[in-house]
């Protein structure tokens, strides 16, 4: 994976000694995007995904604290000569998540927004996430690694300075990000990754939290058109670098190349009206009764289960049965 090549290889390790995140935020298919990276610190992520969208994309970094911006624009120019740019494609600015417009940033402007354990230090979460919306395109993507908790946090665990210098303190409820992005107008979260936190060697911080769970997770949020595309069949052509037999939605839902699944109405739209859009080809599906769509998962017991993720689109044909060589809904037609 690239970024490993490059947290591996980055001679300039001012980057990486001055990263604080909880989690790889590599979305796929990034070529010629327009990426911005939610409280960028020093540049490390958005350095990688600089490389990943390539000389016709750009990433621009956004961060609170001038120390960080400046660590990171003093070495945008290192970073192009490795990659062989003639000119930059990354950029770094002073602002705040809450007030992105201050920032000179403009709606739908684009194609995917990222962000690595910040959303928890911030205290009015919803709002960061309607900013969020805001500057998305339609069938744009937040693509973000946060902490959760199980319930929402009493004040005692709120107000701890310690608490929340370790990314505990500010943990968002999971279920209230359901809700937000519902109220918000995201299209329902998609997981794709959880661990349990454990606090370790540290008995007086255990102590204060005592009763409640944390994790960090990876999920993915989708800003949809107003007009839904109808209920069909996808086949992923293999095409996206790095992933030439399979690629993962959430954990419910990953498509083998060339294998036809049948998606609901919210999932033919995501694939559909953003970057993914000419990954896959789309077939009617007028007999298909169980599409696939986004399940709402529990991520602590998705970190707590041993067991690969399932929902896997079925080998057999897109209605989970023994079919023609068509498939269940006969010739290929669009849809």
């Amino acid at each position: 994976m690239p970024w490993v090549l490059y947290t591996k290889k980055c001679k300039q390790r001012e980057c990486a000694c001055r990263y604080y995140g909880c989690g790889i935020v590599v979305p796929e298919h990034l070529e010629g995007a327009k990426v911005l990276d939610m409280g960028s610190g020093s540049g490390r992520d958005s350095f990688a995904l600089s490389k990943l969208v390539g000389k016709e994309g750009f990433v621009t970094g956004v961060d609170m604290t001038e120390e960080q911006v400046n660590v990171a624009n003093k070495y945008i120019d290192y970073h192009m000569k490795e990659y062989g740019y003639s000119k930059p494609n990354v950029k770094f600015v002073l602002g705040y998540l809450e007030k992105l417009t201050d920032a000179g940033l403009q709606e739908n402007s684009f194609d995917i927004l990222v962000s690595n354990c910040v959303l928890n230090l911030v205290p009015d979460k919803k709002k960061v996430l309607q900013e969020c919306y805001r500057v998305l395109k339609e069938g744009g993507e937040l693509y973000f690694s946060d902490v959760y908790a199980d319930s929402t946090l009493p004040e005692h665990i709120r107000k701890d300075k310690v608490l929340w210098g370790e990314c505990i303190a500010g943990a968002m409820w999971w279920q209230d990000l359901l809700k937000f992005a519902e109220e918000i107008g995201f299209a329902k979260p998609l997981l794709l990754h959880s661990r349990i936190i454990d606090i370790v060697g540290k008995p007086e911080l255990k102590k204060i939290v005592a009763g409640h769970t944390f994790v960090s997770s990876l999920y993915r949020l989708f800003k949809l058109p107003a007009e839904k595309q109808p209920s069909c069949n996808v086949l992923y052509k293999g095409e996206i670098t790095g992933y030439p037999q399979e690629i993962r939605l959430d954990c419910g839902l990953t498509f083998k190349k060339a294998v036809p699944v049948c998606v609901d109405s919210t999932v033919a739209t995501v694939l559909k009206s953003g970057r993914f859009k000419d990954e896959f080809d789309y077939q009617a599906s007028s007999c298909c009764s169980k599409a696939l769509g986004i399940t709402e998962m529990d991520p602590f017991k998705f970190a707590d289960s041993a067991a690969p993720c399932k929902g896997v689109a079925p080998s057999e044909g897109s209605c989970g049965t023994q079919q023609s060589a068509q498939g269940c809904c006969g010739g290929k037609k669009s849809c």
